[in-house]
């Protein structure tokens, strides 16, 4: 499989809930007004230690987009997604942008999100960008 090179940040960091690799830094966030099926979810300007899943088109709260599943170098986990193309031109600003899905990844303090009853069940967006 070949050596695995991990990125280690300094600074208040996300990192994967199960096995602690760094994924983003606190001053990367662009917006913490997402929600995913789990809950909240944060939109980065940035991501390390992550993987692509194939490109597909999805339907999300605010239109059309092309995104990719995202996964931790460390363990595989699915971490969020990445978007690839927005097709609304109000959406372009997500392009190359990543949301981490917080019910997936512990907080800057060592904190897990859990979700609760209560969270949005539909599409993966923001909901006032």
């Amino acid at each position: 499989m070949g050596r695995l090179f991990v990125v280690s940040l300094e600074g208040k960091i996300y990192s994967c809930r199960h096995c602690r690799t760094h994924l983003a830094l606190c001053e990367d966030i662009v917006s913490k007004s997402f929600h995913c099926r789990h809950g909240k979810a944060y939109l980065f300007s940035k991501v390390v230690n992550i993987t692509l899943g194939e490109k597909e088109e999805r339907m999300m709260m605010t239109g059309l987009h092309t995104v990719a599943d995202i996964f931790c170098v460390g363990c595989g986990s699915i971490v969020g997604w990445t978007y690839e193309t927005a097709h609304e031109k109000n959406q372009k600003y997500k392009e190359g942008k990543s949301v981490l899905e917080r019910y997936k990844v512990s907080g800057p303090d060592g904190s897990n999100y859990w979700h609760s009853h209560g969270a949005h069940i539909g599409g993966s967006d923001a909901d006032d960008a």
